[in-house]
């Protein structure tokens, strides 16, 4: 079994889709913006995001550039209700309060701020972020999504994490007490880790009262220092394919049990509490991507247009500073990107794609074939207006989405 995620509920109606001419398509799955923070205190093994530990961070000149930005990405989009924005990174909970309030109030300003959007912060537990959630929280923050990875010291330093189980423990109560929303990441087959070690450590990250787990499986990416250790056969302790697929099935069965189904391959929520900004993602919508290695995806006079910003915080910085903007590449994306797209994320979500939406992108008919031998075998759920992927599709996810996309073309 392929358990490895192409991976960010009773999920609320799906939106009625079939009406949308493709020029308006994004409205299915509404405005977001997306502010990534480029630098971390320690780059952790596992990650492969765009992340930077520096020395020293002139923290005038990144809110100023961030606030350019904002205002350059508005004159083609001003006037748009944004109903969610994400702090992104790295990690954000290294900015100054006053700079995350900057940016809410610039957004707030160039565009039409809904009452009830959701405003995220990516934060990491350790006391002295801590100490910054009361000042995020007067900033306009009202969901925070907490990185603890881990709830044991032995696999937190293991993983590289800066913080120890009782200040995560600390931090989340004082997250509770601050905001309405919030999050935390576990990451799973880890090294040494077992059945009944993960059954332990999810059961008592289900007791904290969180609404919303995302809960993600170990994976070794190219480039990290665990790639690096598992080429020269130096990372040992991984779980073979039967015990991942055995600690990807409990997850599911823990989560259920506590009432936060999995609503997308890696996030699980209670009734309500999912992540709206992820959402504008899965379902396709437009969103701004502000900072360095921000991507993004704006409709605009009926074209879908894909943009990127450079990666290095310097390139980006001195790009905005000088005049250039940020923008390091924009271009069309075709009918048919623009339908595999919806397809590639869409089937992510418990609540699925509808075909008739896919049809209306310029997607040829899914073939018919390939949907009926899926369906009989139990991995897609298939009617005229929706197709999903069944409990027991999802751990194979990637599979089915290659079988589809051979039938594309």
């Amino acid at each position: 079994m392929n358990l490895s995620f192409l991976g960010p509920d009773r999920v609320a109606a799906p939106p009625d889709t079939a009406g949308h001419a493709p020029a308006e398509d994004w409205r299915a799955g509404g405005f977001g913006i997306y502010v990534h923070w480029p630098f971390c205190a320690a780059k952790c093994p596992y990650c492969d995001f765009n992340s930077h530990v520096r020395a020293g961070i002139d923290q005038d000149r990144w809110r100023d550039a961030l606030v350019r930005e904002l205002r350059a990405a508005a004159r083609d989009t001003r006037g748009r209700a944004v109903g969610s924005i994400f702090f992104g990174g790295g990690t954000p909970s290294l900015m100054p309060a006053e700079t995350v309030g900057a940016v809410i109030d610039t957004i707030a300003a160039e565009w039409h701020l809904a009452p009830e959007a959701e405003i995220t912060l990516e934060a990491n537990p350790t006391s002295v972020e801590a100490e910054r959630f009361r000042g995020y929280r007067a900033a306009g923050v009202n969901r925070l999504s907490m990185g603890i990875q881990a709830l044991n010291d032995r696999d937190l330093k293991a993983l590289g994490r800066l913080h120890s189980l009782s200040e995560a423990l600390a931090a989340f109560d004082i997250a509770r007490a601050t905001f309405e929303r919030v999050s935390f990441d576990l990451i799973y087959a880890r090294q040494g880790q077992d059945l009944d070690d993960w059954r332990r450590e999810l059961g008592l990250a289900l007791g904290l009262a969180a609404d919303h787990l995302s809960l993600y499986q170990l994976t070794i990416e190219d480039g990290t220092r665990f790639g690096e250790l598992a080429r020269r056969g130096r990372l040992r302790g991984l779980p073979d394919e039967t015990l991942a697929a055995d600690l990807y099935f409990a997850t599911q069965e823990l989560c259920e049990a506590a009432g936060l189904p999995a609503y997308e391959t890696s996030n699980h929520a209670a009734a309500g509490a999912e992540g709206r900004h992820n959402l504008v993602y899965w379902r396709s919508g437009d969103y701004v991507g502000i900072g360095p290695g921000a991507h993004g995806r704006l409709t605009l006079d009926g074209t879908r247009w894909a943009t990127e910003t450079p990666l290095a915080p310097e390139a980006w910085l001195t790009a905005v500073e000088s005049g250039a903007g940020g923008i390091s590449m924009r271009e069309p994306v075709s009918s048919t990107d623009r339908a595999v797209e919806l397809l590639l994320m869409g089937l992510r979500l418990e609540e699925g794609i509808d075909p008739r939406r896919f049809r209306a992108l310029g997607g040829q008919p899914l073939d018919a074939k390939a949907l009926e031998e899926l369906r009989a075998e139990g991995l897609l759920s298939v009617a005229p207006d929706r197709i999903k992927v069944t409990a027991a599709g999802r751990p194979v996810l990637n599979a089915i989405l290659e079988n589809l996309f051979l039938t594309i073309g």
